[in-house]
């Protein structure tokens, strides 16, 4: 009991996709550290832009690699100047003939657990009461339509000298259940008193597959009449 598991990897093959895709014989530690070099130096020079996830995926000697962010026109840059500029950098780093980059726009960031943990992470780093901040994403995230949100913040809060926890929590958050579509994100306020961890789960609701979606269909229909 209180063992935790990532919402994301509990999840994997169920209703969440691997952020890679990819097969290798022989290339695979090659091919991993190619993918995390490209995570980090994207997020390390796209950090304003707002950047949730980042998928690679690989066929032959193609690499291809979908930047999800809230703000696409940042990454793109002036006639696409900016996403040039990245793909050049990348390509010099792999050993992959073609690298191609899309890029997609996240459309409710609100509701973006990644990018709602950023938020909260950057207002904490300029002094605002974390309180206030907390209760303000968790308004906004349930405004724009998700079904529960739990943000959970931890270390020297307001500046104080014993670290503690503290969390809030608004409509249903179910952590257990499979089905649930559970977004998770994770991000750090570097504080002049130290490093405060934010974490956010956000649930948008259950994910059912046909059999499940005919069979709730014929029960709603059953209890209606």
């Amino acid at each position: 009991m209180g063992q935790k598991v990532h919402p994301y990897g509990f999840r994997l093959g169920i209703n969440k996709p691997w952020l890679s895709k990819w097969y290798a014989s022989g290339k695979y530690a090659s091919w991993l550290h190619e993918d995390l070099y490209f995570r980090k130096e994207i997020k390390k020079r796209l950090y304003a832009a707002g950047v949730s996830k980042i998928r690679v995926e690989r066929a032959a000697n193609k690499v291809k690699i979908v930047i999800h962010t809230a703000r696409p026109g940042l990454v793109i840059g002036k006639k696409g100047s900016g996403i040039d500029a990245l793909r050049e950098e990348l390509q010099r780093k792999t050993q992959n003939k073609e690298l191609f980059l899309d890029i997609q726009e996240i459309r409710k960031a609100e509701t973006d657990a990644q990018l709602v943990a950023e938020n909260l992470a950057t207002q904490l780093e300029r002094r605002v009461p974390f309180r206030r901040a907390v209760k303000k994403s968790v308004q906004s995230a349930m405004k724009f339509g998700a079904k529960g949100i739990k943000v959970m913040v931890g270390g020297r809060l307001g500046g104080s000298e014993i670290a503690r926890s503290e969390w809030y929590r608004e409509g249903r958050v179910p952590l257990q259940t499979l089905r649930a579509d559970i977004d998770f994100g994770f991000a750090e306020a570097k504080t002049t008193y130290g490093i405060i961890g934010v974490k956010v789960w956000v649930f948008k609701g259950e994910i059912f597959d046909k059999k499940q979606q005919e069979q709730q269909e014929v029960l709603k229909v059953k209890t209606a009449s």
